[in-house]
């Protein structure tokens, strides 16, 4: 019930609500206690059984247009709580469309554009969301455009040098050389796909995620890595390639520092929360968050056989947001680094 008033409708409608009822409190007291005083009592005479006539009890006098008044005003007062309900309704209307295309647009910038129709306050708003979410399109397009072209373009650069290293006497040396560019030729890679990933506009589909946690987990252990994976889930509406792309992620994460991964999944009518378990050396607390960061990495994992290009979490995040999810990571009882994702069901 507190939450209900916790709305813009909510608000306009319990202010107008208490005005009128406060009004027409104010009035009935004011009847009751300022109204016209009533006629003194006629005096009537009975004729008694011995021929006498005797004063008959006085009747109580009723106020009629007094409870006239309180039926006409009690009437009034519903009539108005009722036009308040549909005004405050009117008034939060254009709101409420403009929240709901702004959580649209928060998950898929390609989202329907918003109806420009109704007062004119609410088309004014409407134009000036539909502009905005244009503009951020082109800025995030040209943005990727921009980083595609680089990453692209240096790639020629970098291969004509890893063929000159041939021509370098010093073994030592000309090793050192083409692994620095094998990194940044990865890095490179690792860019590009990033933008894939952001660019990638993916339907939602039903799909079995506990049958895609089983086939990623029977592909680990067909090549030689340990993963396991426990609990049921019943199939949720996602975006397939993003969650896959999350989740291998995690768990070649997981598979770098620890080794092995275990993938559980707990179900509920609410959401679906699958943990991503290892038991390596972890993540400390006030770090946890910046390795979410694009290309950040551990002074600890800074070597070129574990620490990757520093992406894969990146990725991971955002691909669990674009499903309207989060993600976190906590420490694993008994040591190690957990992600938890938790997925909301449509339901929810």
């Amino acid at each position: 019930m507190r939450n209900a008033f916790n709305t813009l409708f909510g608000r306009l409608f319990g202010v107008l609500l208490v005005a009128i009822v406060l009004a027409h409190v104010l009035a009935v007291l004011w009847f009751l206690h300022y109204g016209p005083p009533p006629p003194p009592p006629v005096a009537t005479l009975t004729e008694q059984s011995d021929g006498t006539l005797q004063p008959a009890e006085p009747q109580a006098y009723s106020r009629p247009r007094l409870r006239g008044a309180v039926v006409l005003l009690s009437f009034q007062c519903i009539s108005l709580i009722i036009a308040a309900w549909f005004g405050a309704k009117l008034l939060s209307r254009p709101i409420q469309r403009l929240s709901a295309a702004a959580e649209r647009l928060s998950l898929d910038l390609d989202s329907p554009p918003l109806d420009e129709s109704g007062p004119r306050e609410a088309r004014q708003a409407a134009s000036t969301f539909n502009l905005m979410q244009r503009r951020i399109r082109e800025q995030v397009s040209q943005r990727a455009r921009m980083l595609g072209a680089v990453s692209h373009d240096l790639r020629t650069p970098l291969s004509r040098l890893k063929l000159r290293l041939e021509q370098i006497d010093d073994m030592r040396l000309q090793g050192q050389m083409r692994q620095d560019l094998d990194d940044m030729i990865g890095m490179l890679d690792a860019t590009l796909s990033y933008l894939h990933e952001q660019r990638t506009g993916e339907s939602r589909q039903w799909l079995d995620v506990q049958a895609l946690v089983q086939s990623l987990s029977e592909n680990a252990q067909d090549q030689g890595t340990d993963v396991q994976c426990q609990g049921q889930s019943a199939p949720l509406q996602v975006q397939p390639m993003a969650l896959r792309s999350c989740l291998n992620n995690l768990i070649d994460n997981a598979l770098r520092y620890a080794g092995t991964a275990r993938i559980e999944l707990q179900d509920s009518p609410q959401a679906l929360l699958i943990r991503v378990i290892d038991h390596g050396p972890g993540i400390a607390a006030e770090q946890r968050e910046a390795v979410f960061e694009p290309f950040f990495r551990l002074e600890g994992s800074r070597n070129r056989n574990s620490g990757g290009v520093g992406l894969g979490m990146t990725i991971a995040k955002e691909a669990v947001e674009r499903l309207g999810g989060r993600l976190s990571l906590e420490e694993t009882p008994g040591g190690g680094l957990t992600a938890k994702i938790w997925l909301p069901r449509a339901s929810s």
